[in-house]
Parts: C-alpha cells; structure tokens; sequence
C-alpha cells in the first residue's frame, strides 16, 4: 500500500537560549528582528536570558481568529516556557523559587515604542513575599508594583496616570524627590494604592501568572493594530508585514541595588557617526526608565568607572556585535548584581550624517565593501543632509534662552505648540511647528512627525523622543531640565522668558539650543564624507540623473547636487517673472486676430530667449530639454473676482470690457485638465509654438558663439496621435532652419515628445517615427491611466490607503502594474521603430526611491526630479545596480 508523509505540523513557537536555541538572523521576517536577533546572540555566546519567540505568523492567525489564539499555540507556548524554567532554575508562580518574564513586541522592521511591553510579569502577593526573601524587599516590591502599573496599563486598560498619580502624592508625603528614595515600607503600600486603582475603575487584577501571560500576549498581538502603531506604519510607509512577534523572556534586575543598572547603546554615535560608543545607563533601574525618559540618565562612559566589570564586557559585545552584523548597532542591556545580560540588538537609527559617515568608515576599515555601503544610506538619509542649517549660529547667541541634549541633530524653526493633534492640524493648514512636551509617548507619533523640530522637559539621548526624531531626521532636543511647561495656559518659561503657543521658536539639534524667535536658515552644501560617498555612487549607477528647472538658479543649483543636465524646463513658469512678462502673456490671450497675437509673442520673445540662454550657460555641456507651453491659457489670467478680472484685463489688452469677458467666457472648460492645452494649443495658435521654437534655437545660437556647448531638446506636450507630433515638429524644424541661417550657426538639437496620454502609450511605435527621445510625464500618465484628478484625488486617497485597496499614493510612488506597464510597452513599441530612442521621465515620480529602481529595471536612461533631490535619484539609481547584480 503507498503511503504519503503526514503534512508537517506549523511551529509557533521558537526557543532561544543555552539549552536550545531554534532561531538566527536570517529569519528575522518569521522572528521579527527583536526575535531572530535574541536568537542569533544566543548562538554567538553572548548572556542573553532565555525565552521563547512567537512568529509574526501566528499574529495573522491571532487577528484571524477574532483576537484569540488556537490551543496548540498556546500548548506551544507552554512548553516553551517549562525550557526558560529548566534553564533558569526557576518556575512562573512558584513560592520558593519565582520566575519573572517580559512580554515584548518585535516586528520585521523596528517600529521603536509603537507597540506593547509588559515587564515583571508573573508578581502576586506569594510572589513577591517569595521574591522578598530572595532578593529582598526593596526589589521585590519595587518589581510588583511597576507590574500592576504597567499591566493595568498595557493589558487592563487602566490609564497609567492614574498610576502616577498614587506614586506622586506617596512621593510627596514621604518627602522623597525620585522613585528611589522611597522605602521598602513606603513600595508595599504603593502596592496596595495601586490594586486599589483596579478597584476604583472596575477592573479585577488577575493573580494567575499563566492567566497574566495569556492576557499580555494578546495584549501585544492587540498593539500591532493601535493607532500609533498603525500611524507609524503609514509615515514610514511599512507595508507588507504579517504582523509582529512576541518575545517571552526571563526578567533579569537591574533595579537591585547599586552593583545593577540598565541602559541603551549604539556602537557608534547615532548622530554623528564617530565611531565610540554612545549611550545612557541608570543604576538602580529597569529598562523603561531609560527609554521612557522617566528619569535622565548618565553618559555610558561613566559606567566604566561606576562598573567597570560589565563596562569591559560590554565593550568587547558590542565590538563583536557590530563585526557580525556589520554595521552599526543598537543594544539594551541589563546588569544583575555584577553580571551583564544582552537583552537586544538592532540595526540603530541614525541621522544623515551619521548614515554616511557609518557607510564611509566601515569601509575604510575593511568591515564592509562599497556596494554594501551604498545599501546601508537610505533616501531619507540624503533628503536629512540636504535641509538647511543655521545661517550664523554667532548671530543668535543673545537669543538662546537654554540647552537641553543635542537628541537629533538639523536646524529647526516653527511656532509652539503643545500636543501633537494642534501640531498635525497646524501642518494641514501649512504651518510649521516645534512641538513642546515634558516628555513624548508613542501617541505623539503623529505629532512628532508633523512638527519641525521637538523639544522635551525629560529624557536622555536614548528617550523614545530621541529615538523616533533621529530616524525621522527630526531635529530633536530633550532632557531640557530648565524648561517649565504650563499645558493648561499653554506657555513655557526658560531663561526667565515666558513664550505663548504661536511664538516663533528655533532649535539647533546639533548643540542642544533653545533659541527665541525665528532664525535664519541656510542652504547645504554637498562636501566631505558626503561627496566621497556620492563618488561611489555614482560610479555603480547606469540611470543618468537630470533635473526639472525653470530658471538658471534653479539650473545652477541642479548642476551643484549632481544632475547631469536638464530633463524639464516649463516654459510656462518663465511667464509669471515680472510684470511685463504676464501682461504680455495676457495680450496675447486677449488677442482674436493672429496679427494681434503674434505682436504680444514678440514682446515675450526676449525674455524667453534671456531665459534659455541663461540656462544653457549653467548646463554647458550638458542636455537641457524645453517643454513647449503646456496649460490652459486661463490659467495666465488674474485672479479675483469677474468683475476686477475684467477690468484688469481690459486695461492691460486695450479691448473694452464686454470683448475681455466674451473672450475669457470662451476660454473657461469644463475640464481643464483634458482641454485646450499642451500641443493643442501649438497646433490652433502655431504662432505660439513658432515664437517658443524661436526663443530656444536664437539663444543656443547665441550662447553657442560664446563657445559654450549648448545641447537642446525641444519637447512637445500632451501628444496622443502621431499626427499631432508630426504638424509640431516640422514647425520646430522650420524655425531651427531658418534661424541657423540667420544667425551663420549650426546647433544640434532634438525634438520629442512628453508621453503623458495613454494612447500615445499605446501608439508609441508610430509616435517615435516622428520623436528622437520620449519623455514620461507621469504626474499627468497617472492622472489618465487612474482617471483620477490630482487636485481632487485627496477627498478619498486617505480611505483607500487605510482599507488596502492602494498600498501607496500612486502619486508619490509610480504604479507598477498600471502605469509602470504603460511605460514599459512604450519604451519597447518606441525603439522598435526608433532603436537608439533616448527615453526617460519627467514627472515627480523621479525623485522617488522604489520609482526610479523600477525605471532603471525597465531599461530607461534617464530620470528627471526636482533639484534638491537630484542627489536622493542617484543614490537610488546605483541601488538598483547593485541589487539587480
């Protein structure tokens, strides 16, 4: 008889320790990263107390479940915990010899304090007397009573401040100034006050540490779904998790005295990227009075002389550590009475100039090689280093009212507020903020991305505010222990000056300042670990980099962060410079007769020729693509109300009022955005494409005789038959001929077209008989592929990215299925008639990271983004090199 082998049984539930170790790094997807990489310090020797990981897989089946967990995962997890139990010679509720355990959160990708922690879980009276004669009372008690706290907190739903309250006025009448202070006496009545909050809000603490293990689980498989972790997700644009881990780890105290202690550390500065260790620690304490800012630390450098045992050994993991994963690192740790346990490892947070500074070093000492650098910088990296920083620091030094800890490096300017749903508000209404908090929680999040900068009473350099500014590129400072902050009247007061919600308030998160008013700001410059690193760069990328500018600054800046040459000049822009350039813009659209028409374009054409030739002269060298005039001519008219338009009009043209309002009745559409514009209008007025053809080939004639290597291309926009393109380029062909003629100048040029109409898409192959190159205009290429308007797009964008049915704003991230095949059947259709066709895009779909890897992967040659994230392009581009290799 044939047989067949049993299907293989799901595991839930993996060991880590010294008796058995399931896990390592590479399962970081399955184990959340807090899980594999718990497992794989196992593996390489180091302390780490044993526990169990629950897989992000079995959070899907959780959810899946209606928030319940099936009895095999439980029985899993039971099991597990009889291996923490036998290493650990301890047992979870036993009255002799008790076993404490945390309940952590860990997903793929960290998501610092968005999710849940329960520490000292297990603590009931029998317990803690067992616990007492231990370890002695002071620990016990101290466990038992930041137990119910935080489980009443994370899993009850009992509001911490109603904790804190009980712990302050206790505080107040003992006289003690810290959480320390107080007694073993004074911890046993703090228990009491506590169970008494369950009391007062109807809850039952459950005395069953089995009970309280099952509850916690759930509370963190819970917390993947919360706001915050769910608003985190969406600002960092974390997609396709299964959901997070659950580690389950025996407790180890740092809360025992002075010969114990807790902290957080980076094997490098997290800020700057010099490569010392950098961190905080706190004698006395369990790991949220680190991270929670609850009390403000010390340097890690003091623990050398304070402990000095554990010190060295921290020294030597740490090194180890980042040698194995091969990059900087971030760690918590605990000290037991003398003994160092390793409690985490990550990937740390960095700021820009930390990421490239890393990158850079790494290198240089052999740890790494340059394609895996280039990995390691991210584009929010290079988008930090490419914001401004303080004008003259020298010029505010009157103004500084304090110093806090430099938390988050970057200049930051904007008005107080004081909560995060003001600072979320005011961002919508285009405002910029500093966010002023006695301490962040993570329900802040949203708050502390909006904001410029944050600025914090409390909290070491490993706070959560700390933490989450410095991977947001947040200018940060915290621990600013001067600053009075009245929530109720919305004030703070520091350095005797009492400022208002609404004033105007500078951060320097370089040096830790605090500084009145709204200071000046300066551009960045591109230089030192920074240019070294776009060197390499730009030696593994094959994806050119261009530029969209208007003006020769624009172009100036463009050519200063990389770009190698102009990918967009809107013609339309150049317009709206002065007074005399829109008038003339408007007399020609008041025009009905071409003669008319054509005497306003002359008196634009000098100043679109001074234009162009200024933007040749920056990009000498270099390709520099025009774009033909693109909107809808009413948009040149002024705004107001009819009335004032008219008569504004009527005094700029010379027509009498009731000839301006037919015309501009006329040119009023129903939808603009499908209407008289782009090569329509060049093919109704030909005398507009004339004078712009003109303008461009009379100053690359001119410029060219300045010995400057001018290289034009003349675009045509909105095309969707080959015939449109045909009529608009044997006009730009004629010009060009007549105006070398006239000027004794031979200039090469190019003329194509941008691909913006699905059916040019479609049509590619006999629109290329006509075009030398194709740009992409994807911002108007997704409006048409989606149908849907960009303008209008936000009134339901929002509900269908929170319901899954976009995973990205198809605006902000180019859509690969849709539009992205659009594209690639163009780029195919076109070079099968026109095989060295130079295709690129245009759109502002060019600056984005996960865009431009797909147009390298399709076979594009060029992008072309705004200036400043000229350098954010290039970065992506050689990523997509090396990954595809």
């Amino acid at each position: 008889m044939a047989t067949t082998d049993a299907p293989t049984k799901t595991k839930y539930v993996y060991s880590f320790g010294k008796i058995r170790t399931d896990g390592n790094k590479s399962l970081k997807q399955l184990l959340g990263g807090k899980g594999a990489n718990l497992a794989e310090m196992c593996a390489i020797g180091l302390s780490v107390p044993p526990g169990l990981t629950i897989s992000t897989e079995t959070c899907q089946v959780f959810h899946k479940a209606g928030g319940k967990l099936p009895q095999d995962v439980l029985d899993e997890v039971v099991e597990g915990l009889r291996i923490i139990e036998e290493e650990m010679g301890a047992k979870l509720g036993d009255s002799e010899n008790p076993l404490l355990l945390s309940v952590r959160s860990g997903a793929a990708i960290s998501m610092p304090g968005m999710m849940d922690t329960v520490l000292n879980l297990g603590m009931n009276d029998q317990v803690a007397e067992a616990l007492a004669r231990k370890s002695g009372e002071h620990v016990a008690y101290d466990a038992y009573r930041r137990f119910l706290d935080m489980f009443g907190d994370v899993v009850m739903g009992v509001p911490h401040a109603l904790f804190e309250e009980e712990l302050e006025d206790l505080k107040k009448e003992r006289g003690a100034a810290q959480d320390t202070d107080l007694t073993a006496d004074d911890l046993k009545e703090l228990v009491v006050r506590f169970k008494g909050v369950y009391d007062k809000v109807g809850k039952s603490f459950p005395l069953d540490p089995l009970e309280q293990m099952k509850a916690s689980i759930y509370a963190v498989f819970n917390s993947w779904n919360s706001d915050r972790a769910i608003k985190y997700r969406q600002i960092n644009k974390v997609t396709g998790l299964k959901g997070t881990a659950v580690n389950v780890q025996s407790m180890v105290f740092g809360n025992m005295g002075g010969t114990s202690g807790t902290g957080v550390c980076f094997t490098r500065n997290p800020s700057t990227g010099e490569n010392k260790l950098y961190g905080e620690y706190l004698i006395n304490a369990q790991g949220e009075d680190v991270v929670a800012g609850i009390r403000t630390p010390e340097p890690i450098a003091v623990m050398g002389q304070t402990m000095p045992g554990p010190y060295q050994e921290l020294l030597h993991n740490t090194q180890l550590l980042e040698k194995h994963y091969q990059d900087m690192q971030d760690i918590e740790f605990t000290v037991q009475e003398g003994r160092l346990y390793m409690l985490q490892c990550r990937s740390g947070k960095r700021t820009g100039t930390g990421a490239v500074k890393i990158a850079v070093d790494l290198v240089e000492e052999g740890v790494i090689d340059i394609p895996k650098a280039i990995t390691m910088v991210e584009a929010r990296h290079l988008d930090q280093l490419l914001h401004p920083q303080f004008d003259n620091p020298k010029a505010y030094e009157t103004d500084v009212l304090g110093r806090g800890l430099p938390a988050s490096p970057g200049a930051a300017v904007g008005q107080i507020v004081f909560c995060a749903e003001d600072a979320e508000e005011a961002i919508a209404a285009g405002q910029k903020v500093i966010l002023v908090r006695v301490e962040t929680s993570p329900e802040d999040v949203g708050g502390m991305h909006a904001a410029e900068g944050i600025l914090t009473a409390r909290g070491g350099m490993t706070s959560h505010a700390a933490v989450v500014a410095r991977g947001w590129g947040k200018t940060c400072v915290s621990g600013c222990s001067e600053l009075q902050i009245n929530e109720a009247a919305k004030t703070v007061t520091l350095g005797g000056v009492t400022l208002s919600e609404g004033d105007f308030l500078s951060l320097n998160g370089t040096t830790g300042e605090v500084i009145k008013g709204k200071q000046p700001l300066s551009p960045p410059t591109i230089s030192g670990d920074l240019a070294r690193f776009m060197d390499w760069v730009d030696q593994y990328r094959r994806l050119k980099v261009l530029a969209n500018a208007d003006t020769p600054a624009d172009a100036a800046a463009a050519r200063k962060n990389g770009a190698e040459g102009i990918g967009l000049v809107r013609t339309e822009h150049m317009f709206f410079g002065s007074a005399e350039r829109i008038n003339a813009v408007r007399r020609m659209i008041m025009a009905v007769e071409t003669e008319s028409r054509k005497a306003a374009l002359e008196d634009l054409l000098p100043y679109q020729r001074s234009d162009f030739e200024g933007i040749f002269r920056a990009m000498d060298g270099l390709p520099v693509t025009i774009r033909l005039l693109d909107p809808p001519l009413h948009e040149f008219l002024p705004d107001g109300e009819v009335d004032e338009v008219v008569q504004e009009m009527a005094s700029i043209s010379g027509c009498k009022p009731e000839e301006v309002l037919d015309r501009i009745e006329k040119l009023s559409e129903v939808n603009p955005m499908l209407g008289f514009r782009g090569c329509r209008l060049g093919i109704t007025y030909p005398e507009i494409a004339e004078m712009q053809a003109r303008a461009i080939l009379q100053a690359a004639c001119n410029v060219q005789k300045e010995g400057i290597d001018v290289q034009p291309d003349i675009m045509v926009p909105l095309v969707g038959t080959p015939q449109e393109l045909a009529h608009q380029a044997g006009l730009i062909r004629d010009v060009a001929s007549a105006v070398c003629s006239e000027e004794g100048v031979n200039v090469p040029y190019h003329v194509g077209t941008m691909i913006e109409v699905p059916r040019a898409a479609l049509v590619a192959d006999e629109i290329a008989e006509h075009a030398e190159f194709f740009s992409f205009g994807t911002n108007d290429l997704t409006q048409m592929t989606f149908g849907y308007s960009r303008d209008d797009v936000n009134k339901f964008l929002p509900s269908y990215l929170s319901n899954g049915i976009l995973t990205v704003d198809p605006f902000e991230a180019i859509d690969q299925r849709g539009v992205g095949q659009l594209i690639e059947f163009a780029v195919q259709r076109g070079r099968s008639t026109r095989p060295g066709l130079k295709v690129g895009i245009c759109g502002e779909h060019g600056g984005e990271p996960s865009s431009v890897k797909f147009f390298d992967k399709k076979g594009l040659d060029y992008v072309s983004c705004s200036p400043f994230r000229v350098p954010i392009a290039r970065l992506a581009a050689a990523q997509a090199q090396i990954e595809q290799a």
